[in-house]
């Protein structure tokens, strides 16, 4: 009795065993292609579950696009964890070949639920070819889309880039770091599709966005700015073209910059962008608000005159002008013409320190300019919510106020678009956008006069057969440590043209050029030739038939 349930029960497990083994040849063999094409099919799914990330583009004067971002498929390493049989021989490799960490690359092994861990994306052909040649089983390439900019280093801070992550499903997502790709992420990145039981809903792609930005008058700018940089030996400088009538943003470049392809090769601090997320003291350019100011408010006019001694006492502290010395009678014309600090700040204090902050708000300082890019500083103007005397005369001529670029060149586009201050634009299909009126149409002009009489005055800004407004300033740099200034400057230049009807609006800045040079020397011959060749780029008549 024993004997046959033994021989019963070996039976039982006998016919299970066969059972197992003939099901496992079904579907080994039998049905092998019905679970390829499952397999398939759930690939598909997925594929159709990622959006294509939508491209940006350049618009040239005649409304054409060039692109400045665009998909590209590229090389990506990845390993099925599962069917590595000798991990710590292909983390050995790996290491090496990818300049992956091996601790990082032991975690992607370590998970037994993952059946796709991307390891490298936009590999060199070289890489893929050494990959390749290991033929190690379960490392494999296959090509994805991802991001490519054409023009490299040009407009790369306002480009910005995209990195790299793995999400919840080990899918390789591209997200927007810096520029556009980061506030416009959303947009760009679409929406992911999903499966829901048998349908597939499939993704929708991310909308492209078409940039103010004209790559040809972009370029020329970064070129004169690289240019310029390296025959002062300075840290760095930016460069912004503006349309004053609309607030487009023609040209956006600052140095150092980075390639977009290869963002990993450089610094974070290069990622920063100087026009909108840093502030300096503007130096005498700052002159040009004061000035607006005055004449605004009826306390004085392009030729209420002065008795310039060299210097202003102010409670305890005596100020001198730039260049020490003493210029006798002078106009308000005369101050813009000679950059003299005492005319300045005599300005402010007839017209007084509420006024005079009153307008420094106006014309935008102290907050921020709305510009659709990601970090912007709205700028310091702290020095002027006392009563502090001092603080109020060094502002008049652009010390002890903090601002960025992009709204020096906002102000300055508002005094050549008769008074109005517009929003700044980098998408083309923007609607232009008024602020609010700053100063009146005929205080405009009168500043513009100003400005034009210094440039004939100083002629190295002056272009024959055209009226050019334009303003220098020498700027020194705060010391942070100790406090005071150090020996250090940045030199700026704004300016627009043609004077009385403007195309753009130009501002070149240079920082710590070596020598401590004046701007005159400087940054004045570079605005001239970048005006110079955006009169010709836009075929603008002259508006001055002699000198």
């Amino acid at each position: 009795m024993k004997k046959w349930r033994i021989i019963t029960v070996i039976g039982i497990f006998g016919v299970a065993y066969i059972f197992l083994i003939s099901n496992l040849y079904n579907i080994q063999f039998n049905k092998k292609s019905y679970y390829e094409e499952k397999a398939e099919a759930q690939q598909r799914a997925a594929n159709s579950a990622e959006p294509t990330r939508g491209g940006v583009y350049f618009t040239d004067k005649n409304g054409n696009s060039t692109p400045a971002i665009l998909n590209k498929e590229f090389p990506l390493i990845y390993m099925v964890p599962k069917e590595i049989k000798d991990a710590q021989n292909v983390v050995l490799s790996l290491e090496k070949i990818l300049d992956i960490p091996a601790k990082e690359l032991k975690q992607k092994l370590n998970n037994p639920k993952s059946l796709y861990a991307p390891l490298s994306y936009k590999n060199s052909q070289d890489t893929v070819n050494v990959i390749k040649s290991l033929n190690i089983k379960g490392v494999y390439v296959k090509n994805q889309l991802g991001r490519f900019y054409p023009s490299e280093n040009i407009a790369s801070h306002l480009l910005g880039f995209t990195s790299l992550s793995d999400d919840e499903n080990d899918i390789v997502v591209e997200k927007g770091k810096y520029g556009v790709e980061s506030y416009f992420n959303n947009e760009l990145a679409g929406e992911a599709g999903e499966i829901k039981g048998d349908k597939i809903i499939s993704a929708l792609d991310g909308k492209d966005l078409n940039l103010t930005i004209d790559r040809t008058v972009e370029a020329q700018a970064e070129e004169i700015l690289k240019k310029l940089i390296g025959q002062w030996e300075a840290e760095g400088g930016s460069v912004i073209v503006q349309e004053p009538k609309t607030g487009k943003i023609l040209a956006m470049g600052s140095y150092p910059d980075f390639n977009p392809n290869n963002y990993s090769k450089y610094e974070i601090k290069n990622f920063i962008n100087p026009v909108t997320q840093l502030v300096y003291e503007p130096g005498s350019i700052f002159k040009l608000i004061t000035m607006a100011a005055g004449i605004d408010s009826g306390k004085i006019t392009p030729d209420t005159q002065y008795v310039d001694t060299g210097s202003f006492k102010i409670d305890k502290w005596i100020i001198t002008n730039w260049d020490h010395k003493a210029h006798g009678k002078q106009t308000m014309t005369g101050v813009i013409e000679q950059s003299i600090n005492t005319g300045t700040i005599f300005a402010e204090k007839i017209m007084g320190h509420d006024i005079f902050k009153n307008y420094v708000k106006k014309f935008g300082f102290g907050e921020s300019t709305g510009i659709q890019l990601p970090g912007e500083l709205k700028g310091n103007i702290s020095s002027l919510s006392g009563n502090n005397n001092v603080n109020f005369a060094t502002a008049s001529y652009g010390q002890g106020v903090a601002v960025t670029p992009i709204q020096m060149i906002g102000a300055v586009s508002a005094i050549a678009n008769g008074g109005i201050i517009m929003k700044p634009l980098i998408l083309e299909n923007a609607k232009s956008e008024m602020i609010r009126r700053v100063i009146s149409e005929d205080t405009a002009r009168k500043v513009t006069q100003m400005m034009v009489s210094a440039v004939k005055k100083n002629v190295l800004a002056d272009i024959p057969n055209y009226n050019i407004a334009g303003k220098t300033g020498t700027a020194f740099i705060p010391n942070f440590q100790t406090g005071g200034y150090t020996d250090r400057v940045i030199n700026t230049y704004v300016g627009f043209a043609p004077a009385y009807n403007p195309k753009f609006s130009i501002l070149i800045k240079l920082e710590k050029p070596k020598g401590t040079p004046l701007a005159g020397q400087t940054v004045v011959p570079a605005f001239r030739e970048l005006a110079q060749f955006l009169l010709n780029y836009y075929n603008i008549s002259p508006d001055r038939m002699s000198n």
